[in-house]
């Protein structure tokens, strides 16, 4: 578990971020969907940039958004990750990946989700992001089955999100999946839409890599 990469998503406050950054997740997550109550702004905010440490990668989360958009925003925002959280292509991933840029591709899961289908996006994506299904894009706040993930046999690597707060960390120890690489966490952890609660987050980050 102490190899576990930490993605803390949601983020906007540059005072808020300073705070979780003391604990040194490996990524911090920007949402650049309108609809989305997390939405941080295509324009990049100096006061954001200048409390991220090198050490913490930048991810541009994004939901059906045009190709140039998405490489305009990686441009300015200087991100080292495009999450697609929407119906892109295996042709649009490959398009963002071959401009150097490193792909998440969220999958929304549930008891009907084909695994078989991932097979398209496994030259075209580093990593897969396994969320809980809902009625809209983004994320629902509530966990899926996570024994479902035993019916995926693929090879990318995989991030396991969807509504995971601090009282998880026991079925975190528990869980085990040899393609697994990381977790999301978002709105269990908030006081307030992008507004997390600092202390939850370092104590969940410590606890998690404490473990091994």
């Amino acid at each position: 578990m102490n190899e576990l990469k930490i993605k803390v998503c949601g983020m906007r406050d540059p005072e808020n971020i300073s705070g979780v950054v003391e604990a040194l997740p490996d990524y911090l997550g920007f949402i650049f969907y309108l609809k989305s109550k997390r939405f941080v702004g295509f324009e990049p905010s100096t006061e954001v940039m200048a409390v991220i440490p090198d050490l913490v990668k930048k991810v541009g989360v994004f939901v059906d958004e045009t190709l140039e958009k998405v490489l305009e925003t990686v441009r300015i925002w200087d991100l080292h990750v495009a999450q697609l959280h929407g119906n892109e292509t295996p042709e649009y991933c490959r398009k963002i990946q071959d401009s150097g840029i490193t792909v998440f591709k969220a999958f929304s899961v549930d008891e009907l989700f084909n695994f078989e289908m991932l097979d398209a996006y496994s030259k075209v994506c580093n990593y897969f992001l396994f969320d809980t299904k809902g009625q809209i894009p983004g994320g629902t706040g509530q966990k899926f089955n996570w024994k479902l993930l035993q019916n995926y046999k693929g090879d990318v690597p995989f991030f396991l999100s969807g509504g995971i707060g601090p009282i998880d960390m026991e079925a975190i120890r528990h869980f085990d999946h040899p393609r697994w690489h990381g977790i999301d966490i978002n709105s269990g952890f908030e006081i307030s839409p992008a507004l997390k609660d600092v202390e939850k987050v370092k104590y969940f980050i410590s606890g998690i890599r404490s473990k091994i």
